[in-house]
């Protein structure tokens, strides 16, 4: 097969992106397998579940605020200089014992403090949820970046090619006084530029290639076309309502809201009394020197216990806990703000997604006739030059129009399946569990780490020591321009659009 047949089923494939299954080579990439790479490598996402897990400790936190405090303390003084009026007064005196604190009514602040914690924990796992759809739309659109400015690199190359196999026509036409040296400056025109943008074309490639690695971890090899975009809505309605009910930075929103009127409460509780109860259990040894020369008739060593209860009702602070209600109140007037502020983006992200997919879709359909209709028109062109109905640059122009009408359609495949991605992202439908990714184990469940920890109140616990879990890409070469082998099995296009 040669050169130009091969370059020509590369275009084939390459223009079929996004609706059919392509025959690929055992070493290619699918896009499951970037995102399965980037759930378990990349690190904005491996930050974000640590951040989680420390949200998660806000809980343990401020429930120890409701438990018994436990402590024991000891202190050991030389009384080196003694007033001389007091004859009784030791040299040296040992102290220790331990001490019990029992809070038992805060005003409400301890109970509102877990409930606030516990609604961070939920903001934070919707967090969670957004930064992994977010990151897993950029791992699409990388992916299709990638796919698309390969074939643009085919289309250049094939340009090229052809732009120079019209170059040499032109100069031999030339040669035997068929064609003007102003054809062959046109033909010659034409091709330092198609060199130029296949220049330009390798460099993006290259740039979509590194972003690639970055998210995944891996180097793209031999990109499959993507599969369907599954549970696309039919309405930009039922995208919105979806939308309202699932999206993680709405819930986020809103839990952060709820949380700040917890807050709000704690605040309050300032003006109320407290009261908790206390016990200590003190030994104390003088070592002999207490009560001086007759130091016989006391005891150098005594064992004392009390225990009690400690009431405290505020009076009067300066109005300190007026303001620190004052300032809870705007704060959770902020946070329901913020909660409409949400709203009104998820809405204007659906509606913009949907939009842009849909207006995708339509271009590729008028793409797909441009493409029929300049390759039609290419072909009659240079049918017309060969029996002198058509100048030189009358081809140049037709091979031109096709060029971009072949761009213009992989590139509105590209634009349409990021633009379903984003859409279903939008809708809280781009995660890892809707996309049933294969991670090689379990997927990753924040609530078991709230689980295990919201219980605990041993104070010597521990997890291991700290260590990063996403992987490094110094040793992944230098990505190039290079185009992977042509697979030259047919394409299915039973599915096609």
């Amino acid at each position: 097969m040669s050169k130009a047949a091969i370059l020509g089923r590369r275009m084939a494939a390459t223009l079929l992106l996004g609706s059919t299954a392509l025959a690929t080579s055992a070493q290619a990439d699918t896009l499951r397998e970037a995102l399965a790479g980037a759930y378990t490598t990349n690190p904005t996402l491996q930050a974000a579940r640590a951040q989680q897990r420390a949200t998660d400790e806000e809980v343990p936190i401020q429930k120890s605020r409701a438990l018994p405090d436990v402590s024991v303390t000891g202190n050991h003084i030389e009384f080196v200089k003694t007033s001389p009026n007091s004859f009784t007064t030791p040299e040296r005196r040992l102290q220790i014992g331990p001490d019990l604190q029992v809070p038992i009514y805060s005003g409400g602040a301890i109970k509102n403090s877990i409930k606030a914690a516990k609604e961070r924990v939920a903001a934070g796992q919707a967090d969670l949820r957004g930064t992994e759809s977010a990151i897993f739309s950029q791992v699409v659109a990388a992916y299709m970046d990638v796919l698309r400015n390969e074939a643009v690199v085919a289309l250049s190359e094939n340009q090229v090619e052809v732009l120079g196999v019209n170059l040499q026509a032109t100069s031999d036409r030339f040669e035997i006084g068929d064609l003007t040296r102003t054809d062959v400056a046109q033909s010659q025109s034409r091709l330092a530029v198609a060199q130029s943008d296949l220049r330009s074309a390798q460099a993006n490639l290259i740039s979509a290639r590194e972003t690639y690695i970055q998210l995944v971890g891996e180097a793209p090899t031999n990109l499959q076309a993507p599969p369907p975009l599954p549970g696309l809505p039919d309405t930009v309605g039922t995208a919105v309502v979806t939308a309202l009910e699932n999206n993680p930075d709405l819930i986020a929103a809103k839990e952060r809201a709820a949380a700040a009127g917890f807050d709000s409460e704690v605040a309050g509780s300032g003006r109320l009394p407290t009261l908790g109860a206390f016990a200590g259990l003190d030994y104390t040894n003088y070592f002999g020197t207490l009560g001086g020369p007759v130091s016989a008739d006391f005891n150098q060593n005594e064992t004392t216990a009390n225990f009690g209860l400690q009431l405290t009702i505020p009076i009067f602070q300066g109005g300190r806990p007026a303001a620190q209600q004052r300032q809870a109140y705007a704060r959770e007037t902020a946070a329901l703000e913020q909660a409409v502020a949400a709203e009104r983006n998820v809405i204007a992200q659906v509606r913009s997604a949907w939009e842009a997919w849909q207006a995708a879709n339509a271009i590729i359909e008028s793409s797909q006739a441009a493409v029929s209709a300049a390759e039609l028109s290419l072909e009659g062109v240079r049918a017309e030059n060969s029996i002198g109905n058509r100048s030189i640059l009358d081809v140049l122009n037709a091979e031109q129009e096709l060029l971009g009408a072949r761009v213009q359609l992989v590139t509105a495949r590209r634009n349409a399946y990021v633009a379903g991605f984003s859409l279903l992202a939008a809708m809280g439908r781009a995660e890892a569990r809707d996309l049933n990714l294969d991670t090689g184990g379990p997927l990753y469940d924040p609530q078991i780490n709230y689980d295990r920890v919201s219980g605990k109140f041993w104070d010597w616990d521990r997890d291991p020591e700290p260590e990063a879990v996403s992987t490094s890409t110094v040793d992944i070469p230098a990505p190039d321009a290079t185009i992977g082998p042509i697979d030259e099995s047919p394409v299915d296009q039973s599915e096609g659009d």
